[in-house]
């Protein structure tokens, strides 16, 4: 068997507004467990509960998501700090 090899090198990965982002879905989670919490009552009776706990799950991933963002961005840029002082 042969092994494969790339023709073209990768590009570079894309970056965007990621603390931004990672926050604005971890609100979303949050809003998405608050608006069915009044409903968990519906939600348990058909054997859906798991929903709602599925949302906080997302939300509170969400806040480890931030942290590790954060602490990435924040460690780009001092990379970028180092590089540009040489």
């Amino acid at each position: 068997m042969a092994k494969w090899t790339p023709k073209h090198e990768a590009p570079e990965p894309l970056e965007g507004p990621v603390v931004a982002t990672i926050t604005g879905g971890t609100i979303l989670w949050f809003v998405l467990f608050l608006v069915q919490v009044p409903f968990y009552g519906w939600f348990a009776e058909r054997e859906l509960d798991w929903w709602v706990w599925t949302c906080l799950a997302g939300g509170g991933l969400g806040l480890i998501g931030i942290w590790y963002v954060r602490k990435r961005d924040a460690a780009i840029k001092r990379a970028e700090a180092a590089h540009d002082a040489h």
